[in-house]
């Protein structure tokens, strides 16, 4: 029986042949890992919707962060839940705001960890738009000067990174100038290029306590069916200053993670949303798959799609499986 002179199957043979020959490496370098902090002491409060997931007060927020680092893992991106909530979510830019003195906290605690901000106000506002309402319409110009002026208070707290999630347009461009405007030439954008209006935030809107309250998103966010879209998003959003372009989420749109990779030399990063990981959690508490493996899984397929950076509610389980 004639057989082909290359066998790929020999390569397969043992593990240690498979990581010689492993395309796709990953490692806790890639990973960001998210952070809920709220005001208060003493806090860990479960978010029942992500197991593993909790709110943070500022005092077990060091320890937590502490851990992060242990783990080789360089970065974390946070969102606040502020006491109180308005119309214009004024709490956003407040000068001792929960995300502003997280920040310290963290630098503090922590001063080699890359801190990176999300920069929007669904947490912060009354009614849980993203934006400046005209009516019930989210107006986009002026919610701009808003988010400049969120972005510079986390600048002027230490934040490295900050990163828009609201997907006004021109925002980037509104955020770079102001930044520049104060003296944080330094402080890089990470911008949620592009954001798509899906089913699997769910349980983000409850760790984040910011579901809109009527309504939806799908004025600003992008239509799922869309691909070209998102490359023109891309393009906007690197000439008006992003330092990083994200892909958001990252399980569904794998697609679109490798059409901007291979159409942009530019940092990628995916974020791989709270319903992609509640799903997997899900599913492995009622024995329908292997949690471990299917996280590594997942993980990789981001990767081997395109991103560069991972955002990641696994950044800790799989940085301790990756060392063991």
């Amino acid at each position: 029986m004639w057989f082909p002179e290359y066998r790929p199957r020999r390569l397969r043979r043992m593990e240690n042949l498979r990581r010689l020959v492993r395309e796709t490496r990953l490692s806790p370098d890639l990973f960001i890992y998210p952070l809920f902090v709220r005001s208060g002491r003493g806090l860990r409060q479960a978010v029942p919707s992500m197991p593993g997931v909790f709110q943070w007060s500022r005092d077990t927020l060091v320890q937590e962060v502490k851990e992060v680092q242990g783990l080789g893992i360089p970065a974390v991106i946070l969102f606040g839940l502020p006491e109180k909530k308005d119309e214009t979510g004024s709490e956003a830019y407040a000068s001792h705001g929960v995300v502003q003195e997280a920040v310290r906290t963290i630098k503090d605690a922590c001063p080699d960890l890359v801190v990176i901000t999300d920069v929007c106000l669904c947490e912060y506002t009354s009614h849980g738009h993203c934006g400046v309402l005209h009516g019930q319409e989210v107006d986009n110009d002026p919610t701009l000067g808003v988010l400049a002026r969120i972005a510079v208070s986390h600048a002027q707290a230490g934040a490295d990174m900050v990163a828009p999630s609201d997907m006004m347009d021109g925002r980037v461009g509104a955020i770079r100038e102001s930044l520049d405007e104060e003296g944080f030439h330094h402080t890089a954008i990470m911008a949620y290029s592009a954001k798509y209006c899906s089913a699997f935030y769910g349980p983000f809107r409850e760790a984040a306590d910011s579901a809109p309250q009527f309504g939806d998103r799908r004025s600003y966010q992008m239509d799922p069916p869309n691909a070209r879209e998102a490359l023109r998003e891309i393009q906007l959003d690197i000439e008006e200053g992003a330092d990083i372009v994200m892909v958001k989420p990252a399980l569904a749109y794998l697609d679109i993670i490798r059409r901007v990779k291979e159409e942009f030399d530019w940092p990628v990063a995916a974020y791989n949303v709270s319903g992609e990981y509640a799903m997997i959690k899900a599913a492995a508490a009622n024995g329908w798959l292997d949690e471990r493996r299917a996280m590594l899984e997942v993980l990789t397929a981001i990767h081997r799609a395109g991103a560069d950076q991972i955002i990641t509610y696994f950044a800790k389980d799989a940085a301790r499986l990756l060392a063991s």
